[in-house]
């Protein structure tokens, strides 16, 4: 194609397009501009002409084609890059979304206080996110096919979101119902309700008016009375 003409190269350019190819096209000459502009990636050399360095997207200063694949690297990083923040940043707030409408609907209240809420949005999402947003370059991604242009968050991006948000829910609503069993605080819920208090140094305080009181009962409401305070 050295020594095509214009249109041989704007030729080339819409077939491979119309072929479904992703097409980069560099140039430095008056009979390069309409091939650089409707290439998906026009690359001109830094030493070429104005017109054409305008009609490109790229100009590698430089005249090193090495430039390049280090730019078409750092491109790809950076697509990647937003692509696991979006995905991260989806999969909490989808989880978080979940939580506070299922709660509400079959709880009465919202499993998660206002305070918790922000922790998760400006403590634990923003350091994870930015985290992620960040990582450097590897070779491999010169290896991977062009991305798609409709959108980064594509259906396995989707997918991923979906059912890590769907897990993250599951194991929340279990500790939520069955964590105070888990953890032997079942006690204080148990006589508090019996007592009608909620203050677990009065539930340790009447221990002995409640009926059928085992053993293991009474340590497990003595640990959870020293946990809110002595008595």
């Amino acid at each position: 194609m050295t020594r095509a003409n214009s249109d041989d190269k704007l030729l080339m350019v819409i077939g491979l397009k119309n072929s479904s190819k992703t097409v980069a096209v560099t140039g430095d000459g008056i009979n390069d501009i309409d091939a650089l502009e409707h290439a998906d990636v026009g690359l001109s050399m830094g030493t070429g002409c104005s017109a054409a360095k305008q009609a490109s997207a790229l100009i590698l200063t430089n005249d090193d084609f090495e430039s390049a694949i280090r730019a078409v690297m750092w491109g790809r990083n950076i697509y990647h890059n937003v692509g696991r923040f979006l995905q991260f940043q989806l999969t909490c707030n989808v989880s978080v979304i979940l939580l506070v409408v299922f709660g509400i609907l079959f709880f009465g209240e919202c499993p998660l206080s206002a305070v918790q809420l922000l922790w998760i949005n400006l403590i634990m999402d923003t350091f994870a996110a930015i985290a992620l947003s960040t990582e450097p370059p590897m070779e491999k991604v010169l290896k991977a096919p062009p991305t798609s242009r409709s959108s980064i968050l594509t259906a396995p991006i989707w997918r991923q979101v979906l059912g890590v948000s769907l897990w993250n829910f599951g194991i929340i609503i279990f500790l939520y119902v069955f964590g105070g069993y888990i953890g032997g605080l079942e006690s204080f819920s148990y006589y508090g309700d019996q007592l009608n208090t909620k203050d677990p140094q009065e539930c340790y305080k009447y221990l002995d008016t409640i009926p059928k009181i085992k053993a293991s009962d009474k340590a497990l409401a003595e640990t959870c009375a020293t946990f809110w305070g002595s008595v």
